[in-house]
């Protein structure tokens, strides 16, 4: 088998940073390694290292990766929803559902990331400005990072209970409370 060319090695890059965004949201950093992110989109172990100078570097590239991708779809919402207010309403049914809780691999990247960031601090900073970012979509300020922080910690407690009837009703009371601080579409300020 020949070399690949630049071309090549871009998209097979661009697959291994969205394949190990999927899989370090759905089973965790420390669980999913090299070799699994490579097999789960039919490449060898050793073109990582081509690609990549280590698995931190990739961690940090995912996470970053993925909370890019969410912004990009929360700011097209915004677009299709017909203003902020739709798209701050369908945010708020798509996110306390079912389906969302039961994908960590395809849902919230502060959600999906944030047990291992808080164990691995260089991953940090990429982490903070995910969220910052995602925040100031909801609202600005202090206002949205409470907004967010209510849907992730509604979320993770949904997922740490699933199974049982308490994942569902956290994930009603969570969208309950979230809606009521809503004033216009955006949550309240003061």
């Amino acid at each position: 088998m020949g070399r690949v060319s630049q071309a090549e090695a871009k998209v097979n890059r661009e697959r291994v940073v969205a394949a190990a965004s999927r899989l370090f949201r759905e089973d965790g950093v420390v669980k999913v390694g090299i070799a699994d992110v490579m097999k789960s989109i039919g490449l060898t172990q050793g073109g990582f290292y081509k690609q990549f100078a280590s698995k931190d570097a990739l961690v940090d590239e995912a996470t970053a990766k993925a909370f890019a991708d969410n912004l990009h779809d929360l700011v097209a919402l915004d677009h299709e929803a017909g203003g902020h207010q739709a798209a701050w309403q369908s945010l708020l049914e798509s996110y306390f559902s079912v389906e969302h809780r039961d994908n960590p691999g395809t849902g919230c990247p502060a959600a999906g990331f944030a047990g291992d960031i808080a164990r691995e601090p260089e991953h940090r900073e990429t982490y903070a400005r995910g969220v910052q970012e995602l925040a100031g979509w909801i609202a600005p300020g202090d206002a949205g990072l409470a907004a967010y922080a209510t849907l992730v910690g509604g979320i993770l407690l949904a997922r740490a209970t699933a199974g049982t009837p308490l994942s569902e009703q956290i994930l009603q009371a969570a969208h309950a409370a979230v809606a009521r601080a809503a004033d216009g579409g955006q949550p309240e300020t003061g």
